[in-house]
């Protein structure tokens, strides 16, 4: 992936902020992942209660209607179950866990009074009230099973997807954002020395031209101070010989 990358400081800027955004959501989402575990880890501990309760309920409503039917036949069981005329109510509502929306499920009428049940009560037996008794606790577990079964499976695939994205974060963009940074940071070192050597050089040009430069101009001035001796001591000399030349005319 560094390849792909052009070493500029821009995109070093750049990738130093996905970094920093990066390493905060990785620290939320870890955050998330612990906290949702340790409300599946409660959840899980009221499932397993429920579904005990539930199996009891079970066991125990089957109980009470084998008994029933047993004592009283399976038609007068049948018609007091078909007595029945106010069937419970269920309503759903939804809460909100760590970011998981989970429902919560409210119920009403399914425990009821003899008299609310329906059949009449001279012609039946208190084996056919206790089946039906039984039967409303377990309609209520059933209830609660439900609430909590679904609020444990959300929650588990809310987990799993959580920790997905850690991993992503942790095991892939992270390492690829920080070997684009220490592949961009080498670059641009190398460019800082190439450059520092460059100017480094450029300065060596410059200043053994500046020194040749003064070299010759102190040679130029050296030679000119030369010429200027040689001119003053040829002059005397030329005087000296013109006025000896006047006395040899006379």
């Amino acid at each position: 992936m560094a390849k792909d990358v052009k070493p500029t400081r821009k995109n070093l800027m750049e990738i130093e902020d996905r970094i920093e955004l990066s390493e905060r959501g990785h620290g939320t989402l870890e955050k998330k992942r612990d906290g949702l575990i340790m409300e599946f880890m409660d959840i899980l501990d009221k499932a397993q209660d429920v579904r005990g309760d539930l199996a009891d309920d079970y066991e125990e409503a089957q109980k009470k209607i084998n008994m029933a039917r047993a004592m009283e036949g399976d038609v007068a069981v049948r018609g007091a179950a078909a007595a029945l005329q106010e069937h419970p109510e269920i309503t759903t509502e939804s809460k909100n866990i760590m970011g998981v929306v989970v429902p919560q499920i409210e119920s009403s009428r399914v425990s009821k009074s003899l008299d609310q049940r329906g059949y009449g009560i001279m012609g039946t037996s208190a084996r056919i009230d206790e089946a039906a008794e039984s039967y409303e606790d377990l309609l209520e577990s059933i209830i609660l099973a439900a609430e909590v079964e679904t609020a444990m499976k959300k929650m588990l695939r809310e987990i799993e997807t959580t920790k997905r994205r850690v991993n992503a974060l942790e095991f892939k963009l992270l390492p690829d954002l920080y070997e684009n940074q220490e592949y961009i940071e080498q670059k641009l070192e190398e460019q800082e020395r190439e450059e520092t050597f460059r100017l480094k050089k450029i300065k060596e040009k410059k200043e053994q031209q500046e020194k040749e430069a003064q070299e010759a101009e102190a040679a130029a001035e050296a030679e000119a101070e030369a010429n200027a001796e040689d001119t003053g001591t040829a002059e005397p000399d030329m005087e000296q010989s013109t006025a000896g030349g006047v006395p040899g005319g006379d």
